[in-house]
């Protein structure tokens, strides 16, 4: 069996690897570079994930034209990005729009021409985000996508096994699998050290926290 796995070298793309793993897929590891602040970071995780799980191949994807539409602070250095704000009632600004559109149409794509039998895409909607395309009704719809536009003879699933998952929830299953999280990355703003304040520092280190386990990333504010 083969699957494309989206890596981004975050936490949950990478755990999400680790299980489709344990599951028995030979892993297709897809990864994107769409200008975001961290691309540099992400992809060296990516890489490094992707190597140790002996991927059949590693495809980067340059998606660059979402640092043209811009209105993400991910791509949009004019931006700030947002802070980790509880009360907060609209979905963030490092919402990059439609881009898990874009991607499961290029995963799809990709594990077409490969002869895949499955995509996986770590995403969840119960955590920081609000993010309309990680919605399960948007999954639901992107599966007849995939059903009405690839040929008869291609069979092709859609996993998102963390889109009922908190981060607490996935970094268990990571925990279990042995998830080697000191090679990858969540912060929306930083390279060297994460920042600590934005949306996904913020569910990381509680993740960390609420399992009692430590963080293997440094950050700039404890």
């Amino acid at each position: 069996m083969k699957a494309v796995c989206l890596i981004s070298g975050g936490m949950d793309s990478s755990t999400l690897a680790y299980l489709a793993k344990s599951k028995g897929y030979d892993i297709l590891a897809l990864h994107a570079n769409y200008s975001q602040r961290t691309e540099k970071k992400e992809r060296a995780c990516a890489k490094k994930i992707a190597g140790l799980l002996g991927a059949q191949v590693f495809t980067e994807i340059d998606l660059r034209y979402f640092a043209q539409f811009g209105a993400s602070s991910l791509t949009d250095r004019t931006i700030a990005v947002d802070r980790f704000d509880p009360a907060r009632a609209h979905v963030p600004n490092t919402y990059v729009p439609f881009r898990n559109a874009n991607l499961l149409a290029i995963a799809t794509s990709f594990a077409e021409a490969n002869e895949a039998d499955a995509i996986f895409i770590g995403v969840q909607a119960l955590d920081y985000s609000g993010y309309p395309d990680c919605r399960p009704a948007f999954i639901d719809a992107f599966r007849r996508v995939i059903e009405l536009g690839t040929k008869e003879s291609s069979h092709i699933e859609l996993f998102t096994p963390f889109i009922h998952m908190t981060k607490t929830d996935i970094l268990r299953v990571g925990k279990d699998l042995h998830v080697p999280y000191e090679h990858t990355w969540s912060c929306y703003q930083n390279e060297d050290k994460a920042c600590g304040t934005c949306g996904s520092c913020h569910f990381r280190r509680e993740a960390f926290r609420t399992l009692g386990m430590k963080d293997p990333i440094p950050y700039e504010v404890e």
